[in-house]
């Protein structure tokens, strides 16, 4: 074989290699996500609100999508002013941190290292926030404020989520 032979077969060979070590890399770097909906976002907005009016709760629901960006907001006439940012900062932090705001108050109250989560931005807590699951995946999360106890608050939107289980499957 002569010598250009061999650079040009060591030359396919390494392109070869080359393209092997890139295919699943490049598969890596677009991904595939789910996110709620407005429809879903708005019906579940809703369902909470109607849940808690059903109790006399005037409340505030808030819905967000994976990102903690806002998606729907209800609120029921009467809900003190307050309810907005206290529903909207409940959804950011049960999306974001992917778990019950009352789960994470709890853990809150219990580990020394935990107990300054609340200066992070957005982050509250109080119970009342839920992760909207579709499957294992977190696509967004609910707050509800304004019942007379953020453990009201959460079970309007526990209905919600129930209502809704069928279109996040």
């Amino acid at each position: 074989m002569s010598r250009k032979s061999c650079i040009r077969t060591a030359s396919i060979a390494a392109m070869g290699i080359a393209a092997v070590l890139a295919g699943p890399a490049s598969g890596q770097a677009v991904r595939t996500e789910k996110n709620i909906s407005l429809a879903l976002a708005n019906e579940i907005a809703a369902a909470a609100v109607a849940e808690c009016a059903a109790k006399n709760y005037s409340v505030t629901a808030t819905v967000v999508d994976r990102a903690g960006q806002i998606k729907a907001v209800q609120r029921a006439d009467n809900a003190g002013p307050h309810t907005v940012d206290s529903a909207r900062h409940k959804a950011y932090t049960a999306s974001s941190l992917r778990a019950p705001t009352s789960a994470i108050m709890d853990g809150a109250q219990k580990n020394p290292g935990a107990q300054y989560l609340w200066q992070i931005d957005g982050i509250i807590l109080l119970a009342g926030g839920l992760p909207i699951k579709a499957g294992t995946d977190t696509i967004g999360g609910v707050g509800v404020g304004g019942a007379p106890g953020g453990h009201l608050d959460e079970q309007c939107a526990q209905a919600a989520l129930d209502k809704a289980k069928d279109k996040l499957n």
